[in-house]
């Protein structure tokens, strides 16, 4: 068991250092920081066939908007414009999480 130790107490560790942390901004005003996803593969409804969730970081509030798969740029930004910036004003800063 001792030689079990010291062989722990030898070895090289691979493992890269951990830089200094970064304190997370301070958020002051609500709707000025979103975070916007989608879910999808639902059955056509009316046309639509998946939600687009918009997400604010500091109230936790959200808004579903329903929409259709593959839409381009200027679709989504029409749609943060009709259902949330009409509301809210003009955000900061928007967070797309796109996955594959």
């Amino acid at each position: 068991m001792d030689s079990y130790d010291l062989c722990q107490m030898m070895k090289n560790h691979m493992e890269s250092l951990v830089g200094k942390l970064i304190v997370n901004e301070v958020l002051k005003k609500l709707w000025m920081y979103l975070i916007v996803d989608f879910i999808t593969k639902f059955p056509l409804v009316a046309g639509k066939n998946t939600i687009m969730i918009v997400y604010d970081r500091l109230s936790k509030m959200t808004h579903f908007v329903a929409t259709t798969k593959g839409m381009r740029v200027e679709e989504l930004a029409r749609l943060l414009r009709d259902n949330v910036w009409k509301l809210y004003g003009l955000s900061e800063s928007v967070i797309l999480d796109r996955r594959s």
